[in-house]
């Protein structure tokens, strides 16, 4: 989809623009765990640009995990976002997350595309179907990750592809770790992510997922899927050498975080139906400081 961006004027005033990009800092810090830990370390002139482009991805999560509304509802509150989503790229931006998204646009120059590919991927979670192969999990995560990781590249200047499939292949990886680390959350709501290819090759069932029960087969699909994770994020740390190193620390940053995620896993015996692998405040301190401490060895 092509829409020709307004002008930053054309925006709106610097006072409205301001106050839409602290409502969407706001968003961004209060719901996203890793956010505020990793704010500090991105360039402080784009923090504000990508709280806009998180606080426009939360508010369509919001929508598609509604749970008192109807699929159908959800599904036609999704098409609204898009429409307003479209409003904002021919500057009749009216929401002060749009206000705020217009701006980062224009600023940019950022294709509308990503954008609809994040909603399509939350339609596709009110709709979900189980992936039959891994071909069709990746294709979901192409639109449900990877646009994130390509915007974010956009801001720091960098729009050639070998670039943007590296920064795939880190936001698919943690898109996955996530997944393994939530499987008893997501089956509780019906959905499986694991590809059914998987499933069966293990001798295990949906079923007997959903019913909580860790079998020897399922440890081994878990073992496969947390071990064909974790090449996705070494492959894609490739991208921390062709990029700046400011940008360079974030990419070490959330690869480390969903290399981590991994090894909690393991540490669980690949139990996630049990219990939920999950982080210390202290880990992700840790994170961040081994990251600070190796971009300043870097530029020394």
């Amino acid at each position: 989809m092509s829409l020709a961006l307004p002008s930053i004027d054309a925006v709106g005033t610097r006072a409205v623009v301001a106050a839409a990009y602290r409502h969407c800092w706001r968003i961004a810090t209060a719901h996203y765990e890793n956010f505020t830990l990793g704010s500090w370390l991105l360039p402080k002139p784009l923090r504000r640009h990508i709280a806009a482009i998180y606080a426009f991805a939360r508010a369509a999560d919001d929508i598609a995990d509604e749970g008192t509304a109807l699929p159908a509802e959800r599904l036609a509150r999704l098409r609204a976002w898009g429409e307003a989503l479209d409003d904002c790229y021919r500057g009749r931006a009216r929401d002060p997350i749009f206000v705020a998204l217009a701006h980062t646009a224009a600023e940019f120059d950022l294709p509308v595309d990503p954008f609809h590919q994040l909603l399509q991927a939350f339609a596709a979670d009110v709709q979900f179907t189980p992936f039959e192969t891994f071909g069709d999990l990746r294709s979901y995560c192409r639109c449900s990750a990877d646009p994130v990781g390509h915007l974010i590249l956009f801001l720091f200047g960098y729009r050639d592809a070998q670039r943007q499939q590296l920064a795939g292949e880190i936001c698919t990886g943690l898109q996955l770790a996530n997944f393994w680390q939530d499987v008893a959350v997501d089956a509780a709501k019906g959905r499986v992510y694991f590809p059914l290819e998987d499933v069966r090759r293990f001798d295990c069932s949906v079923d007997a997922i959903e019913r909580r029960e860790v079998s020897p087969g399922f440890r081994r699909l878990m073992r496969f899927e947390v071990e064909r994770t974790r090449e996705l994020l070494n492959s894609g740390l490739r991208l921390a050498s062709l990029v700046e190193h400011r940008l360079a620390r974030e990419v070490h940053l959330f690869a480390a975080g969903g290399l981590q995620i991994l090894r909690a896993i393991e540490a669980l015996d690949y139990d996630v139906l049990h219990r939920r692998p999950t982080l210390s405040k202290w880990t992700k301190a840790g994170l961040v400081l081994r990251t600070a401490l190796w971009h300043r060895r870097v530029t020394a």
